[in-house]
C-alpha cells in the first residue's frame, strides 16, 4: 500500500481535539497548522478517517506543496505534480475550490482556471491524448495558498463530513455536527455522566453525545467521493471499514442525555433526527423553557448553544434569557456549564465569570466557548476499600 499525506481541516481552535482523534485511530501526525492537521496514512487510513473522525470537516489527499508568486510559477508547479498516479484517463477532474490568504495570487477563479489547464497539460503528455472525455469517477481538487505557499489536494470526502445523514430537519441557528462533537470532546463529559441541552434545537448536541456514548462512527451511514476511486482504493476496504465500525457499536447502554427546547415543533424535529441517527432511545427530548431546568442528581453537564440575538429585536430579550440560564445553573448542585455564544454580556447576566473561555468561529460568526466548571465527582470506591 502507498503512504499519503492526508490533510484534515477542522474548526479553527479545535486542532487539539482533532489531533487526539487521529492519534486514537493510530496514525502519525506530521504537521499541525491553524484549522488543519496533516497525518501519514495509506488507503485504509482514507476510509477510516472519513468514517471515524467526528471533528474533521473533510479528508484531503495532498498531491503536493510548492512556492508560487506568479501565475507562471503556479502553472509550472501544478504541471510538475504526478497527476497520473491519482487520476485515470477517463477521470472527471476540476478545481472545486481555491482559497488564498496573504498571497500575491489572490483571485480564486484565476487560480482554478490556471490549475485546471496545468493538470490537462501534464495528463495530455502522460496519456498521449489531446482531449479528455471526463466521463469516469469524480476527482475534485482543492487548492490553498498561504503566504505564497501552495498546497494542492484531492478531496476524498465530497460533501462535508458534518453531513452525517441524520439531520434532515434543522432549527433556526443550528450548530454543525462536527463543531458540536468537538465541543463535547473538549469537555470532561463521559457517557456515565448526565448531559442536558436546554436549547437543543434540532438535537445536534444530544445526538452527537449519544453517538459518542454508543460508539457510533459518524460516517457509517453516508457515502464519500473516494469510494469511486477504484484505481486507488479497493472497494473492499470501504466495506471492511464499515464492518469495523459496526462491530464497535453498542446501543444497549444506559445514558442520561436530555434535550429541551421552548418550541414544540423543534423538539419533534429533534426526535426525528435522533431516530435517523439510531439513538432516539438514548435521549429524552421535551418541550420546556430554560427557566424550568431542574435535575435531582449532582455532577451533570449543560452543553448548549443558546440564542445569540443576531437580529436586533432578539437582542433585547437576551439579558433576561441569560439571567434565566444563570439562575437555572445556580439551582443545579455541582453541575458544569459549557456554552457557545457570540453574546458578549453572557457572563454578566449568568452572574459569574467563566473558568475558561475559548474563541471559536462558528461559520463566519466569532463566538466564545464559556466553560463554567463544577467540582469533580468523588471517585467510586473499589470493592477492597468498601470491605475495609
Amino acid at each position: 500500500m502507498r503512504t499519503y499525506q492526508l490533510v484534515v481541516p477542522c474548526h479553527f481552535g479545535m486542532e487539539a481535539v482533532t489531533k487526539r482523534e487521529i492519534y486514537d485511530l493510530g496514525y502519525e501526525i506530521t504537521k499541525v497548522e491553524d484549522g488543519r492537521i496533516t497525518f501519514e496514512g495509506d488507503e485504509e487510513a482514507i476510509c477510516r478517517a472519513n468514517i471515524f473522525l467526528r471533528t474533521a470537516e473533510r479528508v484531503l489527499l495532498q498531491v503536493g506543496r510548492f512556492h508560487a508568486e506568479t501565475f507562471d510559477e503556479l502553472f509550472e508547479g501544478i504541471k510538475r505534480l504526478p497527476w497520473e498516479i491519482y487520476i485515470p484517463k477517463n477521470g472527471k477532474f476540476w478545481v472545486t475550490k481555491a482559497s488564498s490568504i496573504k498571497s500575491k495570487l489572490f483571485s480564486p477563479s484565476d487560480i482554478q482556471s490556471i490549475a485546471k489547464k496545468a493538470m490537462v497539460e501534464r495528463m495530455k503528455q502522460y496519456y498521449d491524448v489531446n482531449w479528455f472525455e471526463e466521463d469516469g469517477a469524480p476527482y475534485p481538487v482543492r487548492i490553498f495558498l498561504l503566504k505564497d505557499e501552495v498546497m494542492v489536494t484531492l478531496d476524498t470526502s465530497g460533501e462535508s463530513l458534518h453531513k452525517r445523514g441524520y439531520r434532515l430537519m434543522t432549527s433556526k441557528a443550528p450548530i454543525t455536527e462536527t463543531l458540536a462533537a468537538a465541543l463535547i470532546l473538549l469537555s470532561p463529559w463521559r457517557k456515565d455522566r448526565i448531559l442536558v441541552d436546554p436549547f437543543c434545537g434540532s438535537g445536534t448536541f444530544p445526538i452527537e453525545a449519544a453517538m459518542i456514548a454508543a460508539d457510533i462512527a459518524p460516517g457509517m451511514n453516508r457515502s464519500f467521493t473516494a469510494e469511486q476511486w477504484t484505481n486507488l482504493i479497493p472497494r473492499q476496504l470501504w466495506y471492511d471499514t464499515v464492518e469495523e465500525a459496526r462491530e464497535l457499536v453498542n446501543t444497549d447502554i444506559k445514558t442520561d442525555i436530555q434535550g429541551f427546547d421552548i418550541d414544540g415543533e423543534v423538539v419533534k424535529a429533534a426526535r426525528e433526527n435522533a431516530k435517523r441517527a439510531g439513538v432516539d432511545h438514548l435521549i429524552h427530548f421535551q418541550q420546556r423553557p430554560v427557566a424550568e431546568l431542574r435535575h435531582p442528581k449532582k455532577y451533570g453537564f449543560i452543553i448548549t448553544n443558546p440564542p445569540y440575538g443576531e437580529r436586533l429585536e432578539e437582542k433585547k430579550a437576551l439579558p433576561e434569557l441569560y439571567t434565566q440560564i444563570g439562575q437555572a445553573f445556580a439551582g443545579l448542585d455541582s453541575w458544569s456549564l459549557y456554552m457557545i455564544t457570540s453574546y458578549e454580556d453572557a457572563e454578566r447576566y449568568i452572574g459569574r465569570k467563566a473558568d475558561k473561555n475559548r474563541k471559536i468561529y462558528n461559520g463566519m460568526i466569532k463566538t466564545y466557548f464559556y466553560q463554567f466548571m463544577g467540582p469533580k465527582p468523588p471517585k467510586a470506591k473499589t470493592q477492597k476499600e468498601t470491605e475495609q
